[in-house]
């Protein structure tokens, strides 16, 4: 993907709230995101962590505040959001793939050989003749994000990327997560699982009930909670 003008980190959000219905789900964000970071959005259900990726994301814009990518005026192309549960394409997992770089403007002859080099990444190149709504959960989700990775984006935004699936799934799928990262991208997931964002976050971003009351580096989180609502969300005494 061709790189944009300018630089596009830090993104930041400043006085972000969201209104949907009458009803505040984000209530007047402040946040920074440096690049090469591996950024976990922390919280309860109903915190508004989906809805707050979205905004940074540009599909939610916000009813307040701005979105500020860097030195750019505008949303970035460089980046990708992958969803809880992923909408296959009816077509082949090659095909889904190829469909991504086809929309970003890849030529033709260079669209297979990438897409087969991303599947081969994630450990699914065997599957790339098959059709991807047969596969289970967690083969859907790699195809989610070789889709995704092979776009090479700047940033990657995940939202809740093993929700529901089973422990050997959520073992491939954070190694996956890693390699990406390791790879030179920079991302944002959001997930409620302590055990995860223990094994995969450089940073905490937490939320309650559509407030960001603390952001810090990991350790520094999960061994000193600065606010009340993380201290109780921490202790389990949050739904």
């Amino acid at each position: 993907m061709a790189e944009e003008q300018g630089t596009i980190f830090p993104l930041r959000l400043a006085g972000v709230s969201f209104m949907s219905s009458g009803i505040r789900i984000l209530d007047n964000v402040d946040l920074e995101i440096a690049g090469d970071r591996r950024v976990v959005i922390l919280g309860a259900n109903g915190a508004g962590k989906s809805v707050l990726m979205r905004v940074m994301h540009g599909l939610l814009p916000p009813t307040s505040g701005s979105v500020i990518w860097g030195s750019m005026n505008q949303r970035v192309q460089a980046q990708a959001l992958v969803f809880q549960r992923p909408v296959m394409l009816r077509r082949s997992v090659l095909a889904n793939v190829t469909y991504g770089l086809k929309l970003a403007g890849i030529p033709e002859p260079l669209r297979s050989q990438q897409a087969l080099s991303v599947l081969k990444r994630v450990g699914i190149k065997h599957l790339a003749e098959r059709s991807a709504r047969v596969l289970s959960g967690g083969e859907q989700q790699k195809v989610a994000l070789a889709r995704a990775w092979a776009l090479e984006p700047r940033i990657l935004f995940l939202d809740e990327p093993t929700a529901s699936l089973d422990p050997a799934a959520i073992t491939a799928i954070e190694q996956v997560i890693a390699n990406i990262h390791a790879a030179g991208t920079t991302i944002v997931m959001t997930t409620h699982n302590l055990g995860q964002a223990r094994r995969l976050a450089d940073e905490i971003v937490f939320l309650d009930h559509g407030r960001m009351t603390e952001q810090s580096p990991a350790e520094l989180f999960f061994r000193n909670p600065r606010s009340p609502e993380a201290i109780s969300f921490l202790q389990g005494e949050l739904p």
